[in-house]
């Protein structure tokens, strides 16, 4: 199993990166939403700090990805018996969630900056602040990271959707994904 993407197959790389963010996003917005509620006290800091230390780790994650992709890119998209507006959506949801996976962690680095409280990985390593100390910031950059999180929502079910739906239809994609 060769660690680079081949013409017709995705390397161990690309799919241990897919599958390792895929798993930890669905965990992300589960808690996000068990959190999203919550009043802050000091029994329950911790879920804060874990929600932004894995943020930060999905940032990191999706800015290697990227480079992966340079470095070995993706092998093309599969075509056979795919309409055009159905190639049109799937790459506007690609676009849409590389976008996203960009955006939610950094406007929750934003705005968590804002507060003024250190932005750190799980209470060890401190972060840089990237926002001005600002309550129109901190409120502006979470009311930005709730909505970009719900339009990941919404493309990560179109993604899944489209790749099952193509599956079902004979297609090789998931396929590819998976290693098989």
């Amino acid at each position: 199993m060769a660690a680079r993407n081949g013409p017709d197959s995705f390397g161990w790389v690309t799919r241990t990166i897919h599958w390792l963010m895929a798993l930890a996003i669905l965990g992300m917005l589960g808690f996000g939403l068990y959190i999203e509620d919550m009043e802050p006290s000091l029994s329950n800091l911790w879920m804060y700090s874990a929600h932004k230390s894995v943020g930060l780790i999905l940032l990191i994650l999706v800015i290697l990805r990227l480079v992966w992709h340079r470095i070995s890119p993706p092998p093309p998209i599969l075509t056979d018996g795919v309409a055009l507006w159905q190639l049109t959506l799937a790459r506007a949801v690609h676009v849409s969630l590389y976008a996203l996976l960009l955006l939610v962690p950094l406007t929750g680095w934003i705005a968590s900056s804002a507060t003024g409280l250190d932005v750190m990985i799980f209470d060890r390593w401190t972060v840089p602040s990237i926002a001005p100390v600002s309550e129109a910031w901190e409120n502006t950059f979470f009311a930005l990271h709730g909505l970009f999180t719900k339009l990941l929502m919404a493309a990560i079910v179109l993604h899944a959707g489209g790749a099952v739906l193509r599956h079902l239809h004979g297609d090789r994609t998931l396929r590819r994904m998976v290693g098989r």
